[in-house]
């Protein structure tokens, strides 16, 4: 441990020097998460809604306000012309259109079925999915509601429904977007700024020309990877803590589980991403080559395959199967299964086993990358000494 200290000293003097490194891990996972936090939603809200109404009576305008006592639509356009729906679908002023026909409150109050069109804007399948389950939901339960009136009209009393439907989400009641995101920003962020910055700290040792320095320290590989991972990892430690308070304060979101057991699986997740930026760095020659191997290794890649914002289960089977070498994928269920369900080890003990191993892989390859580094450096070494004896004995001549 001696021998470490000095290398962890010498690393954090090095980061808080490098403002692009310092930068990259303290200002950017704050940018981030307010960014995605806020910009990243899939609440489906606000529908802009046009109304055609041909029939205008009491009873068509009771259904039109059926839709506008909920948060999910506005009614922005009222037509006086059927004629007019497909500009303002086409123009992107309204996502829906309800069109009610003019026989709407004769055909209710004979008790006969009459039909509402609904045009659905389908240029995003999100939006347009999510409008059309709120008309059925509303659709259905305002005929549920005329059903009831009527049959009470007739003297035929409903003392219970067939089904009693009472729906109760856990984890997540208000289904906020947000407290699905911000667990996996956390592996987003820790994933993206870990690999970043780690792969630039032996190649700047490279570009400095100090590497040749360190081959004549009594430094082993393994030693050396300590000393240049500890600052990270403590720094990545702490961005997690502020992601955490920040996450809590703006969105609401609580750690449910345990709080080692949450610090021991971000711990076997940062190492493997840390031995990942290193083993980037022995394979770079320049910390832009560095810089551009980490990003593309990181930030599609997590994005896309971790299932931080699309369901996994969702992707081709193909696309599955490539989905289990992005070690965040197994972070972002662990991260979430201790955050928003509070579950211990049992529900998600093989994802653990998965990233133990994705760290002990990656520290392994880059500790035999750094010893023939390393080894390499040291030759060059004793052969330019070689040559300036040589050139010396040969002046004395």
């Amino acid at each position: 441990m001696g021998r470490i200290r000095p290398v962890v000293k010498k690393e954090f003097r090095q980061i808080f020097r490098d403002k692009r490194t310092l930068g990259i891990l303290l200002f950017v996972p704050a940018f981030m998460l307010v960014m995605f936090g806020y910009a990243l939603s899939f609440d489906v809200k606000h529908i802009s809604l046009a109304v055609y109404d041909a029939d205008r009576s009491s009873m068509s305008r009771d259904f039109i306000e059926n839709f506008l006592h909920s948060e999910y639509f506005d009614l922005n356009y009222y037509l006086s012309r059927f004629d007019d729906a497909d500009r303002l679908l086409a123009e992107g002023k309204a996502l829906v259109l309800l069109a009610i026909p003019e026989d709407f409150s004769e055909n209710m109050s004979q008790r006969e079925t009459t039909t509402i069109q609904v045009l659905v804007d389908g240029t995003n399948p999100t939006t347009a999915s999510s409008a059309v389950s709120y008309v059925s939901t509303l659709v259905q339960d305002y005929s549920t509601l005329l059903t009831t009136e009527a049959l009470e009209r007739s003297g035929i009393s409903i003392e219970a429904l067939p089904i009693d439907f009472r729906p109760r989400v856990w984890f997540n009641p208000e289904l906020e977007s947000a407290k699905f995101l911000v667990p996996g920003l956390i592996g987003f962020i820790l994933m993206v700024t870990a690999v970043v910055s780690t792969s630039l700290s032996i190649v700047r040792e490279k570009e400095r020309g100090t590497m040749e320095q360190i081959t004549v320290s009594p430094l082993k590989p393994i030693e050396l990877i300590l000393g240049k991972t500890i600052p990270y990892v403590i720094i990545s430690l702490a961005a997690t803590i502020s992601i955490l308070v920040v996450g809590h304060l703006l969105f609401d979101v609580s750690i449910h589980g345990s709080l080692l057991l949450l610090f021991i699986v971000t711990l076997i997740f940062l190492t493997g991403c840390l031995g990942l930026g290193l083993l980037i760095s022995t394979i770079s020659e320049s910390q832009q080559v560095a810089f551009m191997i980490a990003v593309i290794a990181t930030v599609l890649p997590t994005f896309l395959l971790s299932g931080f914002v699309f369901p996994i289960r969702n992707m081709p089977v193909w696309v599955q199967v490539v989905t289990y070498l992005i070690p965040a994928r197994y972070f972002m269920v662990a991260l979430r299964s201790i955050i928003l369900k509070g579950a211990g080890i049992a529900a998600f003990w093989d994802q653990v086993l998965l990233m133990i191993a994705f760290a002990v892989l990656t520290i392994t390859i880059s500790a035999r990358r750094m010893r023939a580094q390393l080894a390499g450096a040291g030759q060059s070494e004793v052969q330019g000494i070689q040559r300036i004896i040589a050139r010396i004995s040969k002046r004395r001549e």
